[in-house]
């Protein structure tokens, strides 16, 4: 039998740069829900009413919440369950694909979520400075080249500063999460007193606007933003091996989700019964802004886009020690390449930082010769993250049904299962929700991925696939190819 890891942990052995932080440096459980919350209130709360009113009418949109709602508790209990019954397995979401599927599929989970992590960022800078073009006109709508030049200047400051460690890091995000609330609160208390009934109840189905289509139709159409503005509820089942006790993960995971559902529901909700559908649907982004400025005047306007400024930019410091964490994670047990193992001497994964901001540098530049990239990668990154939600329910479902860790208490298992299924249902809904374009350019990021697990293999002297994954990856290699073709012939386009 092979010996699959003495060569990597005589190149590696446990010195102070590979060992997870002990002691004062792990992260508290309000830390946690700071990281879950500050992940996921970003910039897409703030565009929320236009973008669900763009799809959806106010039944609808209710319908969606519904099944939204429901759907990401599943995914919040998931974690939670997952944290507290496998707490060996630190990195979240890659690690349970892993466990339960194999190596190929934990890679690819790993791959995919930190592809959508730093394209998020991608897509949080363009928004960050087409709202500061609210007030600097040179800023335009974020992809001018005073923008550029200033995103990139925001970026390695986010760089560095990371660079000095993670608990460092992670006390400022807790302190731009708390400061991001207060223009919320603000916004919720005074849609609610301006909130009229007969506005919301109005062409309540969407029969009115046929572009709308089917009830079905405009449900199906708001998931994607849906699942936006939720990514980030697995923030602390990422940074498990950091926290103080394993049970603060699963605690931080559902405290912070049915916080931020609140938040969303109220924003979301309040807006329709303030503005017609029609309205909402041509306010310019960040939309809370026209919202609070068609009922109090041109000061509301200016309150959201501070907040949105500030919002955005724990945004960017949340998803950037994702970023790195998730490299460096799936590093430590082999699944990514040992140069991804590297800590700094405050133990922050550098390498695994200087890659990820070094393509986010590379995409900021792209954005100047694509007037479209925001909003199309925001699509994008959401769904490369539907591929390791999916997997997560699933290997939750696995436990429950193998009655792996059960043994000393079998009457959780069918509340388990049920939770599972239900959320690995929901998954698949959204998988077809996005639609085949996603789908298939999904397939496109993914499939050069093979290259970085090829290389952690060969260090480990392991073959690179087995039979099943063969098979697996040429699926993911011929629909990278149908996309390739797609948006060379025009047919796909991003």
């Amino acid at each position: 039998m092979v010996d699959t890891t003495s060569k990597i942990d005589k190149d590696f052995p446990p010195h102070k740069e590979t060992q997870v932080a002990t002691g004062s440096d792990k992260l508290k459980v309000g830390a946690l829900i700071a990281l879950v919350v500050g992940s996921m209130v970003g910039g897409g709360i703030f565009s929320l009413p236009q973008n669900i009113a763009a799809s959806a009418s106010a039944g609808a949109t209710l319908i969606g919440w519904l099944i939204t709602g429901v759907g990401m508790l599943m995914l919040a209990f998931v974690f939670q369950t997952l944290a507290n019954r496998k707490p060996t397995l630190d990195g979240g979401v890659y690690a349970y694909a892993k466990a339960g599927f194999g190596d190929y599929m934990g890679f690819s989970s790993a791959w995919g979520y930190w592809i959508s992590a730093w394209i998020g960022n991608v897509s949080y800078m363009v928004l960050l400075f087409s709202t500061l073009g609210f007030f600097f006109p040179m800023f335009g709508e974020g992809n001018t080249l005073p923008a550029i030049i200033c995103a990139s200047v925001l970026l390695w400051c986010l760089h560095f500063l990371v660079l000095r460690g993670i608990k460092e890091a992670a006390f400022i995000n807790t302190l731009t999460t708390i400061a991001k609330m207060v223009p919320l609160a603000l916004f919720i208390v005074i849609a609610g007193v301006a909130f009229k009934m007969d506005v919301f109840t109005a062409d309540f189905w969407g029969a009115g606007n046929s572009d709308l289509g089917t009830v079905m139709d405009q449900v199906r159409k708001m998931m994607l933003v849906t699942v936006w503005v939720f990514i980030g509820i697995e923030g602390a089942s990422i940074f498990s091996a950091r926290a103080e006790k394993r049970s603060d993960v699963g605690k931080a995971t559902v405290v912070g989700f049915i916080g931020v559902l609140l938040l969303l529901v109220l924003v979301n909700i309040l807006s329709q019964g303030i503005m017609a559908q029609a309205a909402l649907a041509g306010l310019k982004n960040p939309s809370m802004a026209g919202v609070l400025e068609h009922v109090v005047g041109h000061w509301g306007a200016v309150l959201i886009s501070v907040g949105l400024i500030v919002s955005l930019a724990g945004a960017l410091l949340s998803w950037t020690l994702l970023c790195a964490e998730i490299l460096f994670a799936s590093a430590r047990d082999h699944t990514m390449p040992e140069f991804l193992r590297k800590e700094n001497a405050n133990q922050v994964p550098a390498n695994a930082l200087w890659l990820s901001n070094g393509l986010i540098q590379l995409f900021l530049v792209v954005t100047l010769f694509n007037s479209s990239t925001y909003l199309s990668l925001l699509y994008l990154a959401t769904s490369m993250i539907l591929v390791p939600y999916f997997w997560s329910a699933a290997y939750a479902l696995l436990l429950a049904w193998r009655h792996e860790t059960y043994e000393q208490a079998p009457g959780e298992r069918g509340k388990d299962l049920l939770i599972a299924l239900v959320a690995v249902l929901y998954a698949i809904w959204l998988v077809y929700a996005a639609g085949v374009q996603y789908l298939l350019l999904s397939a496109l990021l993914y499939a050069p991925g093979a290259i970085l697990f090829a290389k952690a293999k060969r260090e480990l002297g392991q073959p690179v696939f087995t039979g099943v994954e063969k098979v697996i990856f040429l699926v993911v290699v011929i629909g990278a190819l149908i996309a390739g073709y797609g948006l060379y012939s025009g047919f796909l386009s991003l």
